[in-house]
């Protein structure tokens, strides 16, 4: 019940992280039993539409239910604690941000047992995503057709709760720092979730309205993307990709984030370039909206349009340069510490630019319309999404685990899920740039036997990732059976986090800690000083109340979802109808929290409510 009911940020950002890890599973799975059947072009394993439902799964599950939520499991862990505040700026709705991505996330995967999974790609591109039981097309091309209902359905309750919690972090960033925490004295982990916060804002309403016109047209016969009936196929690209494509730097930027924190903390060197960091940052998040086009470079919008969005890609590699350089920089002359975490950082920078490379060779319109809808592209947003954000997640994981948990992970076992999945990944992904070459296209079940060597390593390499991704269970498993022991500053770091003890006690800071520069707890450390200085007395402290509430709304949005696919408009009524009573009684009982008085701060027993 206290997991249920809490609104405390670091028992939510561990909801996330770990709700995460399962759909990663699931998605992982998704992708081996692609490649099982891609090891050769003769077997006929999962072919057809099962196939179809795989490659849609595996797409929307890592992107939208596993990549996204182990992000909001850092940010919540995390900011409120480099930032030296007490928790979010709205903690109720932390919850239920949380809620509604987890039920989102199980109604999208209960397709598989309710007539199979959604079928048209992880775009969902119209008219594919459009068909349904009683068009003559569903017959012809032997869709499922309920699939498609989960993923839209699914993915507007799992996209509020993201929502919701990307508007949470720009208000904690911007008006919960500690007394001294300028904007230029912010972690780099902070600035690119306030960043990636703003992206959300701005790119999620794109989606959400995507989403629902196209549920208009799936279940109430809408006509927004039907060309007979005057809609257009081509609005559902534009709306996907103005979100989309500003969603692979919400991936990708708090991943930067990730890496800047590690190479800076084993290398004992302050960040170099730490204001050119900042700066490229929020261009690469305000360049990330002006480049959706070179997604449908194959459309037909014309050479003008095609011309101006090439050179806006283009462009933003320039930022990313930028980054690479002072990653590099950073490390360069410092005395470098190879520990499991920092082999997954500094194995990103050189990964990742191979994704940057083939990213600007895309972005050419006269090449991409040889490169497109093949495995070169395949290969391309797999070294950006996996060589990059996996690796930095991985990263931060073996980083943050004492803080988060309180023991520290093996690290031998580490260093074997290191390599294991290191080599797997690139043994994957960087035949499939050679198979695109040479023509094989996306998303087939069979290929010319010309092709088969390739596709053989690539199957290999992924059971590779598959074994590294169990060897980082197991060291889960192990390291949670160890007794809660980790020091405060394992790393001997530089942010505010490694000032309080490990894991961090429900009101994180007993005296709000005062600010005297950028690294604020080096700069303490050079000073001689143990700890930091308060910038405040010891006081009573006030927290908020835990709630069932936020659980409830998301089951009532997630029994009315039901209710549309089946046509069922009473069970619609009546889950809208729970969640609007939730939203009353939060609105009528006014949380007044509860307090912790001085006497009770025990940071080694916690508090008794």
């Amino acid at each position: 019940m206290d997991w249920l009911t809490t609104v405390d940020h670091k028992k939510i950002g561990i909801l996330y992280y770990l709700a995460g890890g399962l759909f990663f599973l699931i998605g992982g799975l998704e992708a081996i039993l692609i490649r099982i059947q891609l090891m050769n072009p003769d077997l006929k394993i999962f072919i057809g539409d099962t196939f179809n439902q795989l490659t849609t799964m595996h797409g929307t599950t890592m992107i939208f239910l596993a990549a996204m939520p182990m992000i909001f499991g850092f940010m919540n862990a995390l900011i409120p604690l480099q930032i030296g505040a007490r928790d979010v700026a709205f903690p109720f709705l932390n919850s239920l941000g949380f809620w509604l991505f987890f039920l989102g996330g199980v109604l999208l995967n209960l397709s598989w047992f309710l007539g199979g999974g959604a079928n048209a790609g992880w775009t969902a591109y119209t008219p594919l995503s459009t068909i349904t039981t009683d068009s003559a097309l569903a017959v012809t091309v032997g869709g499922n057709v309920t699939g498609v209902d989960f993923y839209v359905l699914g993915l507007q309750i799992a996209g509020l709760g993201t929502l919701i919690g990307g508007i949470n972090f720009l208000v904690t960033i911007i008006n919960m720092r500690a007394p001294g925490m300028t904007y230029m004295r912010m972690p780099m982990f902070t600035w690119a979730s306030l960043i990636t916060s703003a992206l959300i804002l701005f790119a999620f309403p794109a989606i959400t309205v995507g989403l629902v016109a196209l549920m208009f047209d799936r279940i109430f016969d809408g006509a927004f993307f039907d060309p007979v009936r005057g809609g257009s196929t081509i609005l559902w690209e534009h709306l996907f990709w103005i979100f989309g494509h500003p969603e692979v730097y919400i991936l990708i930027l708090p991943a930067f984030g990730i890496i800047s924190e590690i190479v800076s903390t084993f290398s004992s060197k302050r960040l170099f370039g730490y204001s050119s960091m900042v700066f490229a940052t929020a261009l690469i998040g305000f360049l990330g909206f002006m480049v959706w086009v070179h997604h449908m470079f194959t459309a037909g919008l014309g050479p003008v349009a095609n011309s101006i969005f090439s050179i806006a890609t283009m462009a933003i590699a320039v930022p990313t340069g930028i980054k690479i350089f002072n990653w590099i920089f950073t490390l360069w002359g410092g005395q470098i510490r190879f520990n499991t975490s920092n082999l997954f950082a500094t194995s990103f920078i050189p990964t990742f630019v191979m994704g940057g490379v083939t990213g600007v060779m895309l972005s050419v319109p006269a090449a991409d319309f040889q490169y497109h809808d093949t495995y070169f592209v395949v290969a391309h947003f797999h070294y950006v999404i996996v060589g990059g954000l996996i690796l930095g997640l991985f990263a931060g994981s073996y980083y943050w685990w004492p803080k988060m948990f309180g023991r520290m992970l093996n690290e031998t076992l580490g260093k074997i899920h290191f390599w294991t999945f290191f080599i797997g990944f690139h043994l994957t992904f960087f035949p499939q740039h050679f198979l695109g070459l040479m023509g094989m296209p996306r998303r087939v079940f069979t290929y010319d036997p010309g092709l088969t060597a390739g596709n053989l390593v690539s199957t290999v390499g992924a059971i590779l990732m598959g074994v590294g991704t169990i060897a980082f269970i197991i060291n889960i498993i192990v390291t949670n059976r160890k007794p809660i022991d980790a020091p405060n500053d394992p790393w001997d770091g530089r942010t505010l986090e490694w000032t309080i003890p490990s894991p961090a006690p429900e009101y994180n800071f007993k005296q709000t800690p005062l600010v005297r520069g950028l690294d604020a707890l080096w700069k303490e450390k050079m000073a001689g000083n143990k700890e930091m200085t308060p910038a405040e007395p010891v006081g009573s402290i006030h927290m908020p109340s835990p709630s069932i509430l936020p659980l409830v709304m998301s089951i009532g949005l997630f029994i009315a979802a039901f209710g549309f696919m089946y046509h069922t408009y009473v069970v619609s009524i009546i889950g809208i109808g729970i969640t609007l009573i939730c939203m009353a009684l939060r609105s009528i009982y006014d949380d007044h929290g509860w307090h912790i008085e001085p006497e009770e701060l025990n940071e080694d027993k916690g508090v008794k409510r």
